[in-house]
């Protein structure tokens, strides 16, 4: 890949549904330089798929959040189980370091995000945790 390249799927992140005789505008391209390169990212494994953001995903969780946790003894497959019956988490990771798991939250409201911080905490084995509220987000992937 060269810079052109990232150029390319810049742009196609910002809107992926763009023709190619924008594309080629905006890059300053022809429409079968851009298809090609597009053809050449796709058939090396670069660009994997292309994806739409609606309204709803992105209204979807106005309070997001990540809780790192640290878990007691030998307890993490007994909470991961827990954790992933909880509707308001996004994700479980497991994770190295100081941590043992990371969960990704997302909630409506933060009333309900202390709910969840709180039920989170009680589980049996939770030893401690770490919470940072996303503010803001300049790149989703």
């Amino acid at each position: 890949m060269d810079e052109t390249d990232d150029k390319l799927i810049a742009a196609l992140r910002h809107d992926a549904r763009a023709s190619l005789s924008d594309l080629a505008a905006r890059l300053n391209m022809s429409r079968t330089t851009v298809r090609s390169r597009i053809a050449r990212l796709q058939s090396r494994g670069e660009i994997v798929g292309f994806s739409v953001i609606t309204r709803a995903d992105v209204a979807r969780d106005p309070v997001c959040g990540l809780m790192m946790i640290e878990i007691e003894g030998r307890g993490a497959e007994r909470i991961k189980r827990q954790l992933a019956a909880m509707s308001d988490l996004r994700a479980v990771h497991s994770t190295n370091g100081r941590w043992d798991l990371i969960v990704e939250i997302g909630t409506p409201t933060l009333l309900e995000f202390d709910n969840v911080l709180s039920r989170i905490r009680r589980l049996d084995g939770v030893n401690a945790s770490e919470t940072s509220l996303l503010l803001s987000t300049q790149k989703a992937v």
